[in-house]
């Protein structure tokens, strides 16, 4: 085939009409001349040129490539106008290739090419030709530079470079949309004929695509060219020179062609109604099923949102979009109950998301289908009627008192007899019990309110023919109090009184209590167990006092005698505290604010007078002086109806300047047994007037014994 298209070409070349002919002549431009002979011009400027006159000249010569002859490729000849043929002269040839591509005949000038000459490999070779008298070596011609240029043949196809491409395009692409280019090079001379003129066809991929031939660009052929039928084709495509004429070489490439999606389908629910079960135990939250609208598209043009849109169960439940999955699940939102309502309906849509307005002449890009959500019924455990009970009973009820009833019902509509029980961790003494089958609870052991005032039971209660599924309610129980305790006294007293006590004093006061209700505010009724001339208690129903019945002594005697020698109701603290770095010290914030003790505890020393209501005493700054604030403490207990009995002694310690009292330690005092005089103490105030009667001097203090 080669050696045909050659042929052809070369027949071709012999007839087309060429610049100079195979011989190339060495000769004088004027024999008469002498060599060497110049010729004179006169220039633009008046100057004289001068230009030598040239003994030989010639032209290009033209080979063609790929020679396949046996023989070596005649080239041209050269040759001399001093060449007589009588063998004096010799040519010599040099060069690109000279002596071993190209070769010269050195006595007849003659110049062949020794092999195939590839034009894509070397397009033209510079030679040098000189003429020289073969006897002297003196060149009879200058030497002289030629061309051996090589002529082109179609011996090259096109060639892509790339065996496979891929390409896409968007389906429903108008047609003349274009897909991609592809371009093919030939490696023949363009500028010589038609051999790299290149004219692309398709071969393979019609109707679908079509290629432009002058560009190699791939079109779309076909119109509405769908994905979802169709989403893969291969076209093949074919370059080919000479102009795309008879005898051309060619070259084929493919090109794989993908039509990407558009949103041109909308979503469609398979079944236009969905049928689905819940047990109505089911938690809030759950999801009880799911729908799915199925869409052709893909990526981002299959994505679907579900909402419910109508429907008696709106407010039951709720639907999600699952994104990975495109479905809806549909979850529940309020508790259910089979007794009440057994089958909901739901009108769902599904929409997408990504709507391409090219399209919308195809219809709304959404659907609608009905669920209906059928309850299941399940054995549900009993209800009780309560959250919670609470029973109130008296302690001196007898044992099997019944002290309520706990009521629960079986929920199902195949209503079951209800089995009660205690659960015993919550009352581990016994001390209750419950009838099993009408819930009622009674006491199996005596109750004491004294022990334990509040119990709290959980009652268990199960289905007789299901007795694994039990529901649980709380059960307080408070033990009411009655008076069963007798009083006993606060504390054991240890009573000293001094020898010469006058009668009527005070010497002891006796408080009572009871574990009986109600607290600090029982009733008690003192008196003496013995009759004795010396005492009488003063019953004041809640304390008692205890005074001396016999006349005071004729000699007075100290207040105290001494620290260890207690008397009277004048009670001593040794305590004088850690010093400034004791914080457990008595603080004295309380006695500047005495709004900060409990207004609702009641003083056991005198006896709570209904009428009167406790005073609340302004807090004094804490800048105050300590002895300033005493004064003013003292001064409103003088006028305070409230205050304690007359014969008790309302102390404050203060560490201050020196009383105007003095001292009234024992310490000081004589040690004679001479009278004292206490008629000071009328000067300190109505609260230490009881001291100076017992005191002070008068005839009933000489008439004692």
């Amino acid at each position: 085939m080669i050696i045909q298209q050659v042929l052809v070409l070369l027949l071709l070349w012999v007839y087309l009409p060429h610049p100079c002919c195979t011989e190339m002549l060495f000769r004088r431009t004027t024999e008469h001349q002498p060599k060497g002979f110049v010729t004179r011009t006169s220039g633009s400027d008046g100057k004289a040129l001068y230009r030598q006159k040239r003994g030989w000249m010639w032209n290009q010569f033209f080979l063609l490539e790929e020679y396949t002859g046996s023989d070596y490729q005649y080239v041209g000849k050269l040759h001399s106008d001093q060449d007589k043929g009588d063998g004096s002269l010799k040519y010599i040839l040099s060069g690109d290739g000279a002596g071993t591509l190209f070769i010269i005949d050195e006595k007849t000038g003659d110049i062949h090419a020794t092999r195939r000459i590839d034009r894509e490999e070397k397009a033209f070779y510079t030679l040098r030709a000189q003429a020289i008298n073969r006897r002297t070596l003196r060149p009879v011609e200058p030497e002289s530079e030629f061309v051996i240029k090589i002529h082109d043949i179609n011996d090259n196809e096109p060639t892509f470079p790339e065996e496979f491409y891929t390409a896409s395009v968007p389906e429903m692409s108008v047609v003349g949309t274009s897909v991609v280019q592809v371009t093919a090079t030939d490696a023949d001379d363009p500028s010589y004929g038609n051999s790299a003129r290149v004219i692309y066809s398709i071969l393979q991929g019609q109707p679908y695509f079509s290629v432009e031939p002058e560009t190699g660009i791939i079109r779309t052929a076909l119109p509405n060219m769908n994905r979802e039928n169709r989403e893969q084709y291969q076209v093949v495509i074919q370059a080919k020179d000479m102009g795309g004429q008879m005898g051309g070489l060619s070259g084929t490439t493919t090109v794989n062609i993908t039509l990407t999606d558009v949103n041109d389908n909308p979503p469609r629910f398979p079944q236009n109604t969905i049928h689905l079960r819940v047990p109505e135990s089911s938690p809030v939250g759950t999801a009880i099923g799911s729908v799915k609208a199925t869409d052709a598209d893909t990526g981002k043009n299959a994505e679907v949102e579900y909402r419910i849109i109508d429907g008696d169960g709106t407010d039951m439940f709720d639907i999600m979009t699952q994104k990975d999955t495109q479905e809806g699940i549909i979850t529940l939102r309020k508790p259910l109950d089979y007794e009440t309502r057994r089958l909901y309906t739901l009108k769902i849509e599904a929409e997408n998301t990504h709507v391409d307005p090219r399209f919308y002449y195809l219809g709304p890009f959404k659907d609608t289908t009905i669920v209906k959500i059928s309850v299941e019924d399940i054995d549900e455990p009993p209800v009780f009627s309560r959250s919670s009970y609470l029973f109130e009973v008296h302690e001196d009820i007898e044992v099997g008192t019944i002290i309520g009833t706990v009521m629960a019902r079986d929920p199902d509509s195949a209503s079951s007899p209800i089995r009660f029980s205690l659960d015993r961790h919550t009352d581990l003494d016994r001390v209750f019990n419950i009838h099993s089958g009408n819930g009622s609870i009674y006491t199996s052991k005596p109750l004491d309110r004294e022990i334990s005032q509040w119990h709290n039971l959980s009652v268990i209660a199960a289905e007789m023919n299901n007795l694994k599924d039990t529901t649980r309610v709380p059960v307080y129980v408070r033990i009411l109090d009655v008076n069963d305790n007798a009083p006993q006294f606060a504390v054991f007293y240890d009573t000293f009184v001094c020898e010469n006590a006058r009668a009527g004093q005070l010497i002891q006061t006796i408080s009572a209590v009871d574990k009986d209700d109600p607290l600090g505010g029982q009733k008690f009724f003192f008196s003496l167990a013995a009759v004795n001339p010396n005492f009488t208690v003063q019953d004041n129903e809640v304390i008692v006092v205890l005074f001396a019945a016999l006349k005071r002594q004729r000699k007075k005697e100290p207040l105290i005698l001494s620290k260890e020698d207690i008397r009277d109701n004048i009670v001593s603290y040794n305590d004088e505290g850690g010093g400034e770095e004791d914080t457990q010290a008595f603080d004295i914030g309380t006695l500047r604010n005495p709004a900060a003790i409990e207004d609702k505890k009641l003083r056991r020393d005198i006896i709570p007078e209904t009428l009167f209501i406790p005073r609340r005493t302004p807090s004094a700054p804490d800048n105050t002086d300590v002895r300033d604030f005493i004064n003013q403490r003292l001064k409103e207990h003088d006028i305070d109806p409230s205050a304690p009995p007359y014969d008790s002694l309302a102390t404050y310690a203060y560490e201050g300047n020196d009383s105007i009292a003095e001292s009234l330690s024992s310490l000081e005092s004589g040690t004679t047994e001479g009278d004292q005089n206490y008629d000071y103490l009328r000067e300190w105030g109505p609260r230490f007037n009881k001291l100076a009667e017992m005191y002070g001097g008068g005839e009933s203090d000489k008439d004692t014994s």
